[in-house]
């Protein structure tokens, strides 16, 4: 029974901090109480207060890690909804968003190296825009840490859950469409996954721009990286 109360533990102080949250933002009415950044910043304290390592943590609450590959699947349900329309546009989609995976590449691995020339750090954070299982698995096979290129995976969500359609908003750029495929390309599942709120229409063009800016990450990486590190290092 022991051996039980660990993983009951975290996963009710998991799912109880979120469900707060969620309910505070309900009643504040606003996106930058996001449940996700607060739960963090609760979760933690107590960790640290209890003297529980994160990676006895993740051990514990491995059950709602493992409900997060379905819950992306979810995410498909507005691009099927979209289908018909996507399908007339998918090469200039396409092509918008390769360009976007390079220029995420390259001014990432660059500007790291002009500041601080560290090639480890280079690696991991050039591949901070794309989902966490394809990034973690890149970084690796390029040379890279996973765990900076899971932080900044975790804080390019963040700030596109927070401020992406704000942002956008702002600079001019209020088409559903391409605040979609902007924040599904930079902020990947989380910031998809916020900006489905505000519409199917949201949802769809994040999904698609996730899942075809990855899909070209991992062609274009292993020759991209490998030639950045010889030219520049």
């Amino acid at each position: 029974m022991s051996s039980i109360m660990p993983y009951v533990l975290a996963i009710l102080l998991t799912l109880s901090v979120y469900q707060l949250m969620v309910n505070v933002q309900r009643k504040i009415g606003t996106p930058l109480v996001n449940p996700l950044l607060f739960s963090l910043a609760i979760i933690i304290p107590i960790l640290l207060a209890t003297n529980v390592s994160f990676e006895q943590y993740f051990k514990a609450a491995w059950p709602i890690h493992a409900l997060l590959e379905p819950a992306i699947v979810v995410l498909g349900f507005p691009l099927y909804q979209h289908l018909k329309t996507i399908r007339y546009q998918w090469q200039s989609i396409t092509a918008i968003l390769a360009l976007g995976v390079v220029v995420a590449l390259v001014s990432s691995f660059v500007i790291t190296m002009l500041v601080i020339n560290q090639l480890p750090l280079a690696v991991s954070l050039s591949l901070k825009s794309i989902t966490t299982p394809v990034a973690l698995v890149l970084t690796e096979d390029f040379g890279g840490i996973p765990s900076i290129t899971a932080f900044t995976i975790i804080i390019a969500g963040l700030v596109g859950a927070l401020a992406g359609i704000p942002w956008l908003n702002y600079i001019g750029i209020k088409d559903a469409k391409t605040q979609g495929l902007a924040i599904g390309a930079a902020s990947h599942v989380l910031g998809t996954a916020t900006i489905s709120q505000n519409s199917y229409e949201h949802g769809a063009y994040g999904s698609l721009s996730l899942i075809i800016s990855a899909s070209i990450t991992a062609i274009l990486s292993p020759f991209i990286v490998p030639f950045m590190i010889t030219t520049l290092t």
